[in-house]
């Protein structure tokens, strides 16, 4: 499996333990959703996902996938509830995706993978900004979509609509006036872990919250991904794809079911 990170080209997760040592850590992410070991837990909260108010700003290619960001300086989107005891503000989301349909996503279910995987990064707001709370190790919530190709998602189009423009790495686009909402199921069920950033640093910070549903996508929305680059304008054309961590072992950890 090759992956190509805008890190460092020839250094992608096989050497990551090198360069950076949490990668063989506790809590490491993604990892294999065994439905049968998942608990179901009573105590855990509906999400409370509010994205009313949530002002996109612009959209990246970071080199190694692109991130719609939002304006984080006021509590505009916030997620709440669930595992959650704060409130944590939405900063970005991203995708990883794979070259093929059979594989792609990062946390699997089962074993089996998803063409895609969506990330809403939030941070926790009694830390102050999103550099402090990546240091903690209840930072950041990370709201996981499973996609799959099938049915066109009409809420994700405007970000499939701008992505000839920021098509290597480096480039980026205003993005004003994107709705969030229109990237979520219908059902908010959920699987919930504590984890890490699935990129370098790769910090223990996350609380991890998968959604059972997966969202879908049409086959020429998915090939719009597929056709970014990893490489900047000056360099050999390196196609975007494969842009996914494998499963951690889970160790000493327990995955809790919002479900029955």
């Amino acid at each position: 499996m090759s992956h190509h990170w805008g890190y460092d080209r020839d250094n992608g997760p096989e050497h990551w333990h090198k360069d950076f040592p949490i990668a063989q850590g506790e809590r490491q992410s993604p990892i294999d959703i065994d439905t049968k070991a998942a608990v179901h837990d009573p105590e855990l909260k509906p999400l409370n996902v509010n994205y009313e108010q949530a002002l996109s700003r612009r959209i990246l290619n970071n080199g190694h996938s692109f991130n719609v960001e939002f304006d984080d300086s006021q509590d505009k989107a916030v997620l709440k509830g669930g595992p959650l005891a704060d409130t944590y503000r939405l900063i970005q989301f991203h995708f990883h995706w794979g070259s093929s349909d059979d594989q792609g996503s990062e946390h699997t279910v089962d074993k089996k993978k998803y063409a895609a995987e969506l990330h809403l990064v939030h941070w926790n707001t009694k830390y102050g900004d999103f550099g402090k709370a990546v240091q903690q190790p209840d930072g950041l919530a990370v709201l996981g979509i499973f996609l799959m190709v099938g049915n066109a998602k009409p809420g994700l189009q405007k970000v499939i609509d701008v992505l000839d423009t920021i098509k290597t790495k480096g480039k980026s686009a205003d993005f004003a006036g994107f709705d969030p909402r229109g990237l979520l199921p219908e059902s908010l069920d959920y699987w919930t872990y504590l984890g890490s950033l699935t990129t370098p640093p790769l910090l223990e910070c996350v609380t991890w919250i998968v959604l059972k549903e997966p969202i879908s996508l049409s086959n020429e929305q998915m090939l719009k991904f597929r056709s970014l680059n990893f490489s900047s304008p000056d360099e050999p054309e390196k196609l975007m794809v494969d842009n996914w961590r494998p499963a951690q072992p889970l160790k000493n950890r327990k995955i809790r079911a919002s479900f029955k």
